[in-house]
């Protein structure tokens, strides 16, 4: 047995529910995306010493192979997104985000690997949100339930950034102290 069965080499693959398909179609960039999305979280996870957001992104890797089963199929999702891992990701979201020094401003990637990684891994997760969107208001059949839990992850993912920054000591907001200007969010104070 090989996993070079050489089945796709005209260009073709299989949803889970069987179907052959082309690898050009939405529903495969929206479940690659998916899975990309996996290998930045790992990178994430393989740059950052942080304990907890290492923890939480593991677990959310485990989750994501789930959501791209559903997505990965036309004939309605064998598997569907749990409200409990939508309130879990809630839950971090609210937790983080009253963490001190974590709203101050929105940030600039860049000044600390692990905290870039966890940017760039958040939006890989909006681009696979709007994919599975697109799907959805093509008439596709979609899990609702996947757009939430992309939306409240890639929320999850800029947070786990800032945690990851401000944990390290790094300054990456926007503004330069004492500077003022349009917040863009209710988020902020």
């Amino acid at each position: 047995m090989s996993i070079a069965t050489k089945t796709g080499d005209g260009g073709t693959t299989r949803l889970v529910d069987g179907e052959r398909v082309s690898k050009g179609i939405p529903r495969v960039e929206a479940y690659g995306t998916i899975d990309e999305l996996i290998a930045q979280i790992g990178f994430a996870r393989a740059v950052c010493a942080h304990g907890e957001a290492g923890r939480i992104a593991r677990a959310i890797q485990r989750e994501l192979f789930g959501v791209s089963e559903s997505v990965a199929t036309r004939g309605g999702p064998l598997k569907t997104v749990a409200s409990a891992q939508i309130d879990a990701l809630t839950d971090h979201v609210h937790r983080i985000e009253q963490e001190p020094g974590i709203l101050r401003d929105w940030s600039i990637p860049g000044d600390h690997l692990g905290g870039a990684a966890f940017d760039v891994a958040r939006t890989v997760c909006r681009r696979a949100e709007r994919l599975v969107v697109r799907l959805r208001d093509e008439g596709e059949a979609v899990d609702a339930s996947v757009v939430i839990y992309l939306n409240r992850l890639a929320d999850l993912l800029w947070l786990l950034g800032r945690l990851v920054e401000r944990d390290a000591g790094v300054h990456t907001a926007l503004r330069e102290p004492g500077a003022s200007g349009t917040r863009w969010s209710k988020a902020w104070p």
